[in-house]
């Protein structure tokens, strides 16, 4: 394990921008040296001068031991504690260029700050309580969300929607422990049997919420994480023709010649807001070329690691052995199949393919001509989430495995916690798995959260955030 530098009395800097040509680049600090470096630093247009927050200033960034200026800027500086870190924070914007960027990041540097580590920005927005673990997350989902319904779930979850649905949750728990602790605290007073009913009924209630969001993660994780979806079949029957018409763009090579596609051409489709991974793959069939039968051994491990086939089948020939073959290698496979070509007189036998595949959704298309390919984009999700559209839920749902199992173990201490009031169990017991209901929620929010489990989070995002 690398040693960690991570000391939150340490001022931090970084480039903020991806690397590569822009327009803009800005380099960010945070931390008690913030306001210092960049007097020392910025050479403003206009004089006298001196820094409001939250306000830009046009000058130069000047190498105070050289006098050589670096670049022509606008900086800010914003005054803990309303920033994003709640720490006095300076953004200094710049030319989006690598060398400028690096040379005031690097000059930054010797004026006493020290390069961030990945994500430890949102890591003092956190340890100094401006967000909540779940809303730090959330950043991350944010950034690496591939399409709308992605953004839409990690914005309502940055928005602290879900933090404050957990913190209600934590009330209630917190109301019924007290009731229960002040009754073994003074045993003369006994509970009646009315709060007992409603205590249980309450519980019921929330575990009946905790198990929603549990339910709701495998949904939730197709709109984060997306699937990989091979599209499999055999030469020339219209793979790769298929892959450009569902991404409205000419991304494969496409000729007359069989074996064209000898390697895997990947690209992300979104399909009503899940984003698959569309892996067009070479032409499986028997061949003596070493080049193709690479790209075939390719293919067979794409498909074999894929969520989901996409077997195109050219519906103008009839079946052959090397359709048979790829019904072998996929028999054991989510399957969804495009018989292609329809615009041509068709020749397979459509029985025999739903004899080999009962229960898959077979559509008829035709990728020359642009035709049903709604209907295949419809089946393909479908495949995906067995329904035919995404409802609102009535409550957030949840995109982290984190979450997951922290929710899963909420709800099964609340579970025992209930079934000890209906068997007239030890109240003790009752608290305890009350107390520890509530010490899974904090560790979710991130009020007890493990040092070890807080930096494999936060090592997933990258510097500057």
């Amino acid at each position: 394990m690398r040693d960690r530098q991570d000391s939150t009395e340490d001022t931090i800097a970084a480039i903020s921008t991806p690397f590569g040509e822009s327009g803009i680049g800005i380099v960010r600090l945070s931390g008690t040296l913030a306001l210092s470096i960049a007097e020392k630093i910025f050479n403003p247009k206009k004089k006298p001068f001196s820094f409001i927050s939250h306000h830009f200033h046009y000058g130069e960034i000047v190498d105070p031991e050289k006098g050589r200026a670096l670049d022509e800027v606008l900086i800010v500086f914003m005054k803990a504690p309303a920033t994003y870190t709640r720490e006095d924070v300076a953004e200094i914007h710049c030319h989006g260029g690598y060398l400028v960027l690096q040379e005031i990041l690097e000059l930054v540097l010797r004026q006493g700050a020290r390069l961030a580590e990945p994500g430890e920005f949102t890591k003092r927005a956190f340890l100094n309580g401006r967000i909540d673990l779940t809303r730090a997350e959330a950043v991350i989902d944010l950034i690496k969300a591939k399409t709308r319904a992605g953004l839409e779930i990690a914005h309502q979850q940055l928005k602290g929607l879900f933090y404050e649905e957990i913190i209600e949750i934590k009330g209630r728990l917190v109301d019924h422990l007290a009731l229960v602790e002040a009754h073994i605290d003074f045993p003369e007073e006994e509970i009646e049997e009315i709060s007992l009913a409603k205590m249980r009924e309450d519980l019921a209630r929330i575990g009946e919420q905790i198990n929603q969001w549990v339910r709701s993660y495998e949904e939730g994780r197709l709109f984060r994480e997306g699937i990989a979806c091979a599209i499999a079949g055999k030469t020339n029957v219209g793979k790769s023709s298929l892959l450009n018409v569902l991404l409205k763009q000419d991304r494969a090579i496409v000729t007359p010649v069989p074996g064209t596609t000898r390697d895997v051409i990947e690209e992300i489709l979104n399909v009503n807001g899940i984003p698959v991974r569309l892996m067009d793959t070479a032409g499986l069939r028997r061949t003596d070329d070493l080049v193709e039968r690479e790209g075939v051994r390719r293919t067979k491990e794409k498909v074999a690691d894929a969520d989901l086939v996409l077997l195109v089948i050219d519906g103008s020939r009839e079946l052959d052995r090397d359709d048979f073959e790829i019904f072998r290698e996929i028999e054991d496979k989510k399957v969804v199949i495009a018989v292609n070509k329809n615009d041509l007189p068709s020749k397979v036998s459509l029985e025999v393919i739903r004899e080999r595949f009962p229960k898959e959704a077979i559509v008829s298309i035709s990728a020359l001509r642009k035709m049903g390919i709604d209907e295949l984009k419809g089946q393909i999700y479908r495949s995906i989430t067995q329904k035919d559209l995404r409802a609102s839920p009535e409550h957030s749902i949840i995109t982290n495995i984190r979450h997951k199992n922290a929710l899963s173990s909420t709800a099964e201490k609340i579970e025992r916690a209930i079934e000890l009031l209906e068997g007239r169990g030890s109240l003790e017991l009752v608290a305890f798995e009350i107390r520890s209901a509530l010490d899974s929620l904090g560790e979710l929010v991130g009020e007890t959260t493990p040092e070890d489990v807080l930096n494999r989070i936060f090592d997933q995002f990258c510097i500057g955030k």
